[in-house]
């Protein structure tokens, strides 16, 4: 049951994360070099440029930089921005594949001045790697234990000076002490229908996709305000419009694309309609605990709380209090029921985290 699970989130249409049949190749052609590319997160580029610019001035590196918010959202694309703009080489991985210390100090040893180390999943570094990590951001340098037993001498390695550069979706799964070494922390938000539009009608460029704004423009409503998904729907709305259509994707090929590949107008696929028909038929709107929702619906705690949950508190279809989740109005709308107030007599009160 839990693989069968595990699989249907992964393939999802509307899953933020990459999934199995995505390549790097496709990611890369389509992902901007410079921040005048990068469309959207416009606080987050200002910020970035002047930070960039004064670094430059001073030719020392960019302070450590901590980028967190839902996947699919552009934080690696980022970190590849930001080596670009300083000049720099960049080196990627990922927390779970820094296994041991010396897979760190391998790491560290081999950048270059100024260079930019990007670790995705840093949330999942182990305690054992934070340690050393900790006089390697604060004073360049790595301390390492060499022999065992009264025989055994500390050895400390000058590095060059660095940017790390952390990606997370769970940041206060982030330890204190590692959090405050980061000088520059930044939260990515979910993309507007226009910025989206616009980022899809850029890709449709570079793919040599037929597209035009209206029908960039529905894509984009239903691609739950992430790029990934909206460059995903592209590639396959496009394979719609070749063969039912004339190969431009219009709004109606748009249409008629996803509403075959069950995406509804809003960008709900299956699991968020049971998720939400859970709440509503079998807990008489809410309040309902998360482990029991998804033991309910047959899916992960986790998968719920991480790709479902975001999407559908923006769009206020379900509301977070103290005892449990909670369908809202406009959940019950959607979905064609009835809303009776007394069902939900307390979600006006608790709507809160």
């Amino acid at each position: 049951m839990l693989e069968s699970s595990e699989m249907n989130f992964e393939e999802r249409m509307v899953s933020p994360k990459k999934t199995e049949n995505e390549t790097d190749d496709f990611e890369v052609t389509l992902r901007p070099k410079t921040l005048s590319e990068y469309i959207g997160q416009d606080k987050i580029k200002e910020n970035l440029s002047i930070f960039i610019e004064a670094a430059k001035k001073r030719s020392e590196p960019l302070d450590h930089v901590l980028l967190y918010g839902p996947p699919g959202l552009g934080k690696t694309t980022l970190s590849a921005i930001i080596a670009h703009e300083m000049g720099v080489n960049i080196r990627v991985t990922s927390g779970p594949a820094i296994e041991k210390p010396g897979d760190l100090a391998a790491l560290l040893t081999n950048l270059q001045e100024n260079d930019v180390l990007f670790i995705d999943e840093i949330h999942r570094l182990s305690r054992s790697i934070e340690e050393v990590l900790y006089p390697a951001l604060e004073d360049y340098a790595l301390d390492i234990i060499i022999g065992k037993g009264p025989s055994a001498r500390s050895l400390r390695i000058d590095l060059p000076k660095f940017t790390l550069i952390g990606a997370t979706t769970r940041a206060g799964q982030l330890t204190s002490p590692l959090r405050d070494r980061f000088g520059v922390i930044m939260r990515l938000e979910l993309y507007s229908v226009e910025q989206l539009s616009d980022i899809i009608m850029r890709s449709a460029v570079i793919l040599g996709i037929a597209c035009d704004k209206a029908g960039a423009t529905e894509l984009a409503r239903r691609s739950r305000g992430t790029p990934r998904i909206a460059n995903r729907f592209l590639k396959r709305v496009r394979d719609f419009a070749e063969v039912i259509g004339d190969g431009k994707i219009t709004e109606d090929i748009a249409k008629i694309a996803l509403d075959r590949l069950e995406v509804d107008s809003l960008g709900l696929d299956n699991m968020d309609k049971r998720m939400l028909n859970m709440i509503i038929k079998g807990y008489s709107g809410g309040p309902v605990g998360l482990e029991t929702l998804a033991s309910a619906i047959g899916e992960e705690a986790v998968t719920l709380e991480d790709v479902c949950e975001p999407y559908l508190m923006q769009l206020g279809f379900l509301s977070r209090t103290p005892r449990g989740r909670c369908a809202t109005a406009l959940a019950y709308k959607h979905l064609g029921y009835e809303y009776k107030s007394d069902a939900n007599a307390d979600d006006d009160q608790l709507r809160f985290e």
